[in-house]
């Protein structure tokens, strides 16, 4: 199936391998991923509207080359590595439960953003909005409050420990 200048409402995709493929210039409105794997996959001028991938592996994707109008992504028990969401307004998006390695989220809007039960080893952070955010039970984050605006987010005890990380203290 071609997936490159597409329009796809409300359909469910499972169990399905788009490595390397191109989404370019399609429309995904209401889709389920539902485990797959989206390794790499060409996301230029790609449009998803309230997108949800459940259980699916994602690396190496651009989510700042999608088309800005109308995101919206929901993330459950996903892998989630190598990825950019830079320069997004991801307003309430959620990442529940993933394993978020490597990503960055650079000049990104997160507010009231899910981050809730996520492990986000070597995750980057610079100049985004985490106003109301929640990073409850999440783990292994590193995030610069000189350098992100944090209004209301909330953490959990101890990885709230996080935020010390470029302070270059250290703590007994």
């Amino acid at each position: 199936m071609e997936f490159q200048n597409k329009i796809f409402e409300s359909k469910t995709f499972k169990n399905e391998n788009f490595t390397d493929k191109s989404f370019k210039d399609s429309r995904f409105t209401d889709c389920t991923f539902e485990n797959c794997n989206l390794s790499n996959v060409v996301l230029k001028n790609t449009r998803i509207q309230n997108g949800i991938f459940n259980e699916c592996k994602i690396m190496g994707l651009n989510f700042s080359e999608c088309s800005k109008f109308l995101v919206g992504f929901t993330f459950n028990n996903c892998l989630i590595s190598m990825s950019f969401f830079s320069d997004l307004d991801l307003k309430n998006i959620v990442f529940d439960n993933c394993q978020i390695f490597e990503c960055d989220f650079n000049h990104t809007n997160l507010t009231r953003a899910n981050f809730e039960n996520s492990d986000l080893k070597n995750t980057c952070f610079s100049n985004s909005n985490l106003s109301f955010a929640s990073f409850k039970n999440a783990k292994n984050y590193s995030i610069d409050p000189n350098q992100n605006t944090l209004n209301k987010t909330k953490f959990s005890i101890p990885d709230v420990i996080g935020l010390l990380d470029n302070f270059n203290i250290i703590l007994e």
